[in-house]
C-alpha cells in the first residue's frame, strides 16, 4: 500500500565502518565483567529514559565447531545466554545478547549499545566506556600470556649418532 499512513521511514544502510565498529562496541560490553562495566557507566552520569522493546529473555544457544576451522561442523555444546532490546529517550535502539543469565548487564549493554548510536554520545561512550574496557580486557590478555609463556615447556629431539 502506498497511501500516507503507511509509508516508512527508511534509514540507509549502514556502511561496513559503521558495522564493523558497531560489532566491536558490542563485543567488548559483552566480554566486559559485570562489576568494571558498571563502574565505566556510573562515571559517565548518563541516566536516559528507556523503554523495553523485547526482553529480557534467558535461554540457550547452541555451539558449533569446526576441526581446524575448515572441518565438517560438529555439536559444541549449549551456553546460556540473555538478549534484550530497549529504545532511548532519543529513539535509538540497542541491542545486546550476552552468555550467561545477568539481566542486569544485559539491559546495560543494550542501553550503552542506544546510547553509542546517538551522535551526542557517541564520543563520551568510545572516551569512558569502551575504551578503559578494552584496555582492561589486553591487560589480563597480556598476564594470561605471560603466566603461560611461564609454564612453557620447550622439547626438541637430539639426533644421535651413528655408533
Amino acid at each position: 500500500m502506498t497511501g500516507a499512513g503507511h509509508q516508512r521511514d527508511h534509514k540507509p544502510a549502514p556502511d561496513a565502518g559503521e558495522v564493523e565498529g558497531r560489532q566491536r562496541r558490542l563485543s567488548v560490553l559483552a566480554k566486559a565483567p559485570g562489576k568494571e562495566l558498571l563502574a565505566c557507566w556510573k562515571q559517565t552520569g548518563l541516566d536516559p529514559s528507556v523503554e523495553l522493546l523485547r526482553g529480557p529473555e534467558s535461554g540457550l544457544v547452541a555451539l558449533r565447531g569446526r576441526i581446524g576451522g575448515s572441518g565438517q561442523p560438529f555439536h559444541v555444546g549449549e551456553i546460556s545466554a540473555t538478549r534484550v532490546t530497549v529504545r532511548i529517550g532519543s529513539g535509538q535502539v540497542g541491542h545486546a545478547m550476552i552468555s550467561g543469565r545477568d539481566v542486569r548487564k544485559a539491559q546495560l549493554v543494550a542501553v550503552i549499545d542506544a546510547l553509542a548510536q546517538d551522535p551526542a554520545q557517541a564520543d563520551l561512550i568510545e572516551r569512558d566506556i569502551i575504551a578503559p574496557l578494552e584496555r582492561l580486557a589486553e591487560e589480563a590478555d597480556a598476564r594470561l600470556r605471560s603466566e603461560t609463556a611461564a609454564t612453557r615447556v620447550n622439547f626438541f629431539t637430539m639426533v644421535r649418532g651413528e655408533d
